[in-house]
């Protein structure tokens, strides 16, 4: 008996040594996301992980620990059907993480919030967890009084990735980190530009990140935007991925990209929508169907020109889109992106 001990002890410190060499954690997470919300419905969303990636506190500038660092972001267990609390305005309401640790919170505000950032708390309530209390913090976004609301995918729309070649997008995905990434030429101006145009100080208009890109990389765009000084916003990646999908990563269920993009839409129903995409993948399709289902709601469509080959395929998408009475504008530059925002007003 003394023997089985000692041994299961040795595995147990060898696991734990593992663990740390990796800078992994098994101590439950509970990791909230910046949600959204307005004067008649409250969004709050998340993951619960029972095995999780350390923080990343430096950044240096070699390919082996960048790549070692963005594998550990994929080095994840969820927590299936953990129990979950948030307090809001006195009230207590519970959710169950689903089967791949996503949870959600949705309900409506007793009374009208005041615009601007409000930070939540979100409380494990597994009793075998309870004394340690267990939480994660994240921040609801109440937007300002503004006309337009932006919407913007990420990967090669405003962060070079590559996302039509494989072989290049990984290069570029596991030897650059957040910091060293590069943004194109001008769209941090633009997208600034768009978010205080016509606001008073200290407001801006809504952002939210729409992307293919899944939920292991939100703290990585998070870092990257932050870094590259992009306007705050509210994130809606894509689901959560496994070590063995690694390879996979930005190159699926776009389809789902537009229902989340609906779900927006119908949470401001009082303004008009902006929205930003590449000829890559799929943005031109899906923001012509939104066109489409939204008749009065999508105001201007941008398309940024990363394909060369895509173009023929790509103009009459925009064309149709033009016909319609959006504004569209299909450009190589942020500077004509510009001048286009320009003279449709939506930069005063």
């Amino acid at each position: 008996m003394k023997h089985k001990e000692k041994k299961l002890s040795l595995l147990k410190r060898i696991k734990q040594k593992i663990l740390k060499i990796l800078r992994l954690s098994r101590q439950p997470l509970v990791k909230v996301y910046n949600g959204y919300g307005s004067s008649e419905k409250v969004i709050i969303f998340g993951h619960v992980l029972k095995l999780s990636p350390m923080m990343r506190k430096t950044y240096r500038q070699n390919w082996i620990i960048n790549t070692f660092s963005m594998l550990r972001l994929f080095m994840v267990e969820p927590y299936k059907n953990a129990k979950l609390s948030m307090e809001w305005e006195g009230v207590i309401s519970y959710t169950q993480s689903q089967d791949n640790g996503f949870f959600r919170f949705e309900f409506q505000a007793s009374k009208e919030l005041k615009a601007g950032w409000h930070s939540v708390s979100v409380q494990l309530e597994e009793e075998k967890y309870l004394s340690k209390k267990i939480h994660g913090v994240g921040e609801l976004h109440i937007p300002f009084r503004s006309s337009y609301v932006f919407v913007s995918d990420i990967d090669d729309t405003f962060l070079i990735s590559h996302s039509s070649a494989i072989r290049k997008r990984m290069y570029v995905l596991l030897t650059k980190n957040a910091r060293s990434r590069k943004p194109f030429a001008g769209v941090v101006n633009h997208y600034n530009l768009l978010s205080s145009s016509g606001q008073p100080d200290c407001e801006n208009s809504p952002f939210f990140y729409v992307s293919s890109s899944e939920w292991n990389l939100y703290d990585y765009i998070v870092e990257f935007s932050r870094e590259n000084h992009m306007p705050k916003g509210v994130y809606l990646l894509n689901e959560l991925k496994r070590f063995s999908q690694v390879w996979k990563t930005g190159q699926n269920k776009h389809g789902t990209k537009f229902f989340r993009i609906v779900r927006i839409v119908e949470a401001y129903p009082d303004r008009k929508f902006i929205l930003f995409g590449d000829d890559s993948q799929e943005d031109p399709n899906i923001y012509a169907a939104l066109g489409d289902h939204f008749k009065d709601k999508i105001f201007a469509v941008y398309i940024r020109k990363v394909h060369k080959y895509n173009f023929k395929n790509v103009q009459p998408i925009v064309d149709k889109m033009i016909a319609s009475g959006i504004h569209c504008c299909y450009f190589t530059h942020s500077a004509e992106a510009i001048a286009h925002s320009k003279g449709i007003g939506i930069i005063i």
